[in-house]
């Protein structure tokens, strides 16, 4: 709550100082913004709509097309049964003919659709089967599915869903994908019938011609699944049974026929629906939310341009329209700011509406309290600049500069110039690379010699406590990083790593290229911490500690390289007690053309 005071507190004094022409340009043309942004938005959600109704509208058309062509291609099969039936079974006494003969003519005259025809006595017996009568060793027609099917409901047609023709031996193609359609049939021998059963192996490649070539725009697709939500055909069917993809089958199983919008796997996408007629398969088309928002990308530049000089437009008849209002009130001010610089003889002038000429009667009588008035802003306004000064300057943490140049004057003191040299050349280049000309971010080369002067500043200090090597991988020559991600993680390692440590201290700072990334790590070999310890480092939950260096912190550099990159990058730290600590630091790996784009992005 205190932090809303104090914003709408600051809002009300940026208000009290805006002038009134200001006032009322903003306003008016806050209020056009916000209607012309409502009517965008309108459109927006017009066209989205539209786009999905459109889609909704193909994906039934195309579905309907699909489902007259697998009917028909079904209906066909449907005919070769009840041909095996009525034109074979029921002219055929078994104790004086054979079933072979007509089922081998019928055969021929489908085998581009058919893998094989069969009858089955009521205990699972060949009567006749072309062109593959061998049944498998240890196969049992009476106990398949399709059989018990047929047996149990002889007034049906009953298909089954895609599997491997495992009943007959089949030399040429032992592992041949086959939908079984099943019929129960009565079978004549010495004039009394029996019951049977008629199996026809369907080849699966007709499903799968007559649902592949099926498009329903860019990353859509159709599939087909029973009415269980078993998947018949599927343009991923391989990958879905190898564990590997995963579809919504089973909800689309519970769908009623028409679109229906779903988020499956965090993906929003439509889903048509359409039941293949008797068989209760059912036809689904899936296309994804992106495919009828593809042309929102395009049409974005060009309404985000017609806003701009919308507004534009608005503001300027806005600000010429308060101007008009304003001019007297600005008169009048000219007045008082003349009054103000001492002069006395000034004509105020009464124009403009009532209140302004009341106003401006009213001036004389106030002249000398608003001569303290603004004796008192101007009081204000520098107690302001210099609160801002005191704020600017509190942010820059001098202990290291003061130690730096503390340790400078004993140098020189001591005899010894070259050293200090030395000191003040990578003082005076580390805050050079730094300041950077005010680029966020910057070749990877000067990030590193950064690093390197701040190290060898350090060493000095530290009267070579430790040793330092930084190293940059091949390929990573003409990089960029963000500015200042490894000097933190140095400061870090020498107060807290290195402490305790007299003179075999090593940090080693090493950059290279993992396909797409970046990868800088700093180890050292000082005290290290609990595992617990370092990956509490970087929880955001965790509170502020104040430590001696920059100030910028290890969670800061974790939260600038996430900021600016995004959350797959930033810290990983490693470590255990007495075996030291590696931070390391993961960035994008960018060209300058990239660094430049970025760079340019973020002066926008």
């Amino acid at each position: 709550m205190n932090f809303f005071r104090r914003l709408a507190t600051q809002w009300g004094e940026r208000y009290r100082k805006m002038s009134i022409q200001m006032v009322l340009s903003l306003s008016f043309t806050a209020v056009a913004a916000a209607g012309i942004l409502l009517m965008g938005v309108s459109l927006i959600w017009r066209f989205s709509a539209a786009g999905e109704q459109m889609v909704a509208e193909n994906s039934q058309r195309v579905l309907a097309q699909a489902n007259m062509n697998l009917d028909s291609y079904l209906r066909r099969m449907m005919r070769i049964a009840d041909t095996v039936y009525y034109r074979v079974i029921k002219n055929t006494d078994l104790a004086e003919g054979s079933l072979t003969g007509p089922l081998s003519l019928l055969y021929e005259e489908n085998r581009d659709d058919l893998v094989s025809l069969a009858v089955f006595d009521s205990q699972g017996t060949a009567v006749a089967a072309v062109p593959l009568s061998a049944l498998k060793e240890g196969a049992s027609p009476a106990g398949s599915e399709w059989f018990q099917a047929a047996s149990q409901s002889m007034e049906n047609l009953h298909f089954s869903t895609p599997h491997v023709q495992n009943l007959f031996d089949d030399p040429d193609a032992p592992y041949r994908w086959v939908v079984s359609l099943s019929h129960h049939v009565q079978l004549t021998r010495d004039g009394a019938t029996e019951g049977g059963v008629v199996l026809v192996d369907m080849s699966f490649r007709g499903i799968e011609q007559v649902c592949r070539g099926v498009t329903l725009g860019e990353g859509g697709y159709l599939y087909l699944i029973d009415g269980d939500g078993e998947l018949i055909y599927h343009p991923r069917q391989q990958l879905i049974y190898a564990g590997l993809l995963n579809e919504n089958n089973r909800a689309a199983a519970g769908y009623r026929d028409g679109s229906h919008m779903e988020i499956f796997q965090g993906q929003h996408r439509q889903v048509t629906v359409k039941t293949v007629g008797y068989t209760g398969w059912k036809l689904v088309g899936v296309a994804p939310a992106a495919y009828w928002l593809t042309t929102f990308p395009q049409l974005f530049p060009f309404g985000l341009s017609v806003l701009l000089f919308s507004i534009f437009l608005m503001a300027f008849l806005n600000f010429r329209i308060s101007a008009r209002i304003a001019d007297p009130i600005r008169r009048l001010e000219q007045s008082i700011k003349e009054l103000e610089n001492g002069r006395e003889d000034v004509q105020i002038e009464e124009g403009g509406c009532y209140e302004i000429q009341h106003l401006s009667r009213s001036v004389r009588s106030m002249v000398s309290t608003m001569r303290h008035l603004m004796d008192d802003i101007i009081r204000q306004e520098g107690q302001k600049r210099r609160g801002e000064l005191e704020v600017l300057q509190s942010q820059i943490n001098p202990h290291f500069l003061y130690n730096t140049l503390d340790s400078v004057i004993w140098m020189v003191e001591a005899g010894q110039p070259s050293e200090a040299i030395q000191m003040v050349t990578s003082l005076a280049r580390f805050f050079r690379i730094s300041l950077s000309r005010g680029k966020n971010i910057i070749p990877l080369s000067d990030e590193l010699d950064h690093a390197r002067h701040y190290m060898n500043i350090q060493q000095m200090r530290f009267k070579n406590r430790f040793t330092f090597r930084i190293e940059a991988g091949e390929g990573t020559q003409e990089l960029y990083t963000l500015k200042l991600v490894i000097q933190p993680i140095l400061e870090n390692a020498i107060y807290h790593g290195m402490a305790g440590v007299e003179d075999d201290g090593e940090i080693t700072v090493t950059a290279r290229r993992e396909g797409a990334d970046l990868v800088i790590e700093a180890a050292d070999n000082g005290l290290g911490m609990r595992p617990e310890t370092a990956a509490s480092l970087l929880d955001e939950d965790r509170p502020e500690a104040r430590t001696s260096g920059s100030g910028i912190g290890v969670r800061n550099v974790h939260r600038r390289i996430g900021l600016t990159f995004g959350p797959e990058y930033g810290l990983s730290i490693f470590s255990e007690p007495d075996e030291g600590t590696l931070v390391r630091i993961r960035l994008p790996a960018l060209t300058r053309a990239e660094a430049v784009e970025r760079q340019e992005g973020e002066v926008l």
